[in-house]
């Protein structure tokens, strides 16, 4: 199926918006970085108590103790930067709604990544060692592991993906 088309950029982002998993080896500027994880923090959060916390993580060494914490390490390896996304469990208030809080910022982040010709991809498999991406990473018990998100310029472009059709999801309709 042919992804849609909108002459809203907004729309196009979500819909041309692809994981990218190989990346060139040039860097991204730090002021790009911040603007990603910017873009992370205006997701909608309960109270709007914003738990979201990152480690941003270029440094050849840590990165690749991040990747022996994986089975996906070769993303990580090849990125020149991954930004660890953590929740903050001090700031919570609901458990759910907090954790729905970093999965749109997570999502704030990918489409800002897009937006700025860069590529990225969502990281979770690596949730299975949070306690030790913690570890590494020196930080307090009170952050959660929420994930990581590989990020740079994509070596290729020609990602395909598709949806299943709003039949198939959609499982009632009262208008």
């Amino acid at each position: 199926m042919e992804k849609p088309r909108s002459q809203n950029p907004v729309l196009e982002a979500i819909y041309s918006r692809r994981s990218v998993r190989d990346y060139t080896s040039d860097p991204v500027p730090k002021e790009t970085i911040y603007e990603i994880i910017r873009a992370g923090t205006w997701a909608p959060s309960g109270l709007n108590n914003q738990p979201w916390r990152f480690v941003i993580v270029q440094d050849s060494e840590k990165r690749e103790a991040l990747a022996q914490l994986t089975r996906y390490g070769e993303i990580i390896r090849r990125a020149p930067v991954v930004i660890a996304v953590f929740v903050d469990k001090e700031a919570m208030y609901h458990e759910v709604k907090d954790h729905q809080a970093m999965g749109a910022c997570i999502q704030n982040m990918l489409l800002a990544a897009h937006a700025l010709n860069l590529g990225a991809v969502w990281l979770g498999e690596i949730l299975k060692n949070a306690e030790i991406v913690r570890e590494t990473l020196s930080l307090p018990p009170n952050l959660d592991l929420m994930a990581v998100v590989a990020l740079g310029h994509p070596k290729r472009r020609d990602q395909r993906s598709s949806r299943k059709p709003l039949e198939e999801v959609i499982v009632k309709e009262y208008w």
